[in-house]
């Protein structure tokens, strides 16, 4: 099952798993404390999450370039997982909205540092022909732990503590054995090094690649926020105690169906696997769209876990076949940036539709779009042979 993983791999899989408990200790909870504990307003936490992650997206461009440039991507890993892992449960002494705005900044900064040359590590640490395996296998890890740090919290919450500052600061346990993790056992496998060139910002790579991450940027136009499909939910009647629930299973799914998925696409090709992902994304979305049940709900949210696993991993393990080798890191920097570039706008489409236009529209815009970007993906990328597997 875990051929031609390495230890690389395994580890920062770990690390992704130990900082989303710590995380999803936190993140499930910060509307309510952010609303119920400090009186801040709906739109006060749509501009924290804006803000926050706006300046990850951009970070990741930056750090992803640099870590082409420096002797050492760890360091940089490094750095961006403490730099989270200590801001984080500094939420629990948050006494104003704002603080808590500076506090999760702070946490994206660290995601943005480390996020781009993370993923160029375990490129560098496996097999071509294992890419898709290996971040198949990392996607699972992160959604693992964004599946037990809100059974955690429940847990706590439930039988131990009452109060959201102390399970907020309990939350750094987690993120603290994550950075012990990364100083003890990641190991440098740096292949090319081109140190002392100039950073060059403002152009996207070329060739497939460039092609690549255009189209991405569009399907990302249709692909909102999943906040909208938990909205959905609650509008077809799942009741407010179920959609926790409801989102530990969505979790389950991408868990379990990312990493065979992943080594699907080292077999069969990377396209083939997006392609298919892309079209079951369309199909999700036409379904939320006319859903009219609960029953109906479950069985979409499990479709949409099944587009995350042919995706997440396989879009990643793409970017790496179609970079020059030692342009990896800034390859992922510009993947992240497109997707980011994309989540904004996204969103506020999806929500303009829906309220000019009712709850089905937006979704139907959705699948077009990923409609669209499947077809083109297939008939303006050209994978070059050395990418076929």
């Amino acid at each position: 099952m875990f051929k031609g993983i390495t230890g690389n791999v395994i580890i920062l899989g770990l690390v992704s798993f130990f900082t989303d408990v710590s995380s999803e200790m936190i993140y499930p909870l910060l509307p309510l404390f952010l609303t119920g504990v400090l009186g801040a307003g709906p739109v006060f936490l749509g501009a924290i999450e804006g803000v926050a992650e706006s300046t990850a997206s951009f970070l990741k461009l930056i750090s992803g370039i640099v870590s082409d440039r420096v002797r050492s991507r760890k360091g940089l890993v490094l750095s961006g997982y403490a730099i989270s892992s200590l801001m984080r449960p500094l939420i629990g002494s948050a006494g104003t909205p704002l603080t808590v705005l500076l506090i999760r900044t702070g946490d994206r900064v660290g995601k943005g540092i480390r996020t781009s040359p993370r993923d160029a590590l375990i490129a560098d640490s496996v097999e071509p022909s294992m890419r898709g395996k290996a971040y198949g296998f990392h996607r699972s890890m992160d959604h693992a732990g964004a599946l037990v740090g809100p059974l955690i919290a429940t847990f706590l919450l439930a039988y131990f503590i009452s109060d959201l500052r102390q399970l907020f600061w309990l939350a750094g346990i987690p993120g603290i054995a994550a950075v012990l993790l990364i100083i003890w056992k990641v190991q440098e496998t740096r292949q090319v090094l081109q140190p002392g060139r100039r950073l060059h910002l403002t152009a996207l790579p070329a060739g497939p690649l460039r092609r690549y991450l255009l189209i991405l940027f569009l399907f990302t136009l249709g692909n909102s926020s999943d906040a909208f499909l938990l909205l959905k939910a609650g509008a077809v009647g799942t009741p407010a105690y179920r959609l926790p629930l409801l989102w530990a299973f969505f979790h389950l799914v991408k868990m379990l169906s990312t990493m065979p998925f992943g080594a699907l696409s080292d077999r069969i090709g990377r396209r083939s696997v997006i392609v298919a992902g892309w079209c079951v994304y369309a199909l999700s979305y036409l379904g939320f769209g006319l859903a009219r049940s609960e029953v109906e709900i479950w069985l979409l949210f499990a479709l949409y876990g099944i587009f995350f696993g042919l995706t997440e991993g396989v879009e990643k393990a793409f970017v790496a076949d179609l970079a020059k080798e030692a342009e990896v890191g800034a390859a992922f920097g510009w993947f992240h940036f497109a997707v980011g570039a994309g989540a904004l706008p996204a969103s506020l489409l999806f929500g303009s539709i829906w309220q000019l236009e009712g709850g089905a529209a937006p979704f139907l815009f959705g699948a077009s779009l990923s409609g669209v970007a499947a077809i083109l993906l297939v008939t303006v990328v050209k994978v070059p042979s050395q990418c076929r597997h």
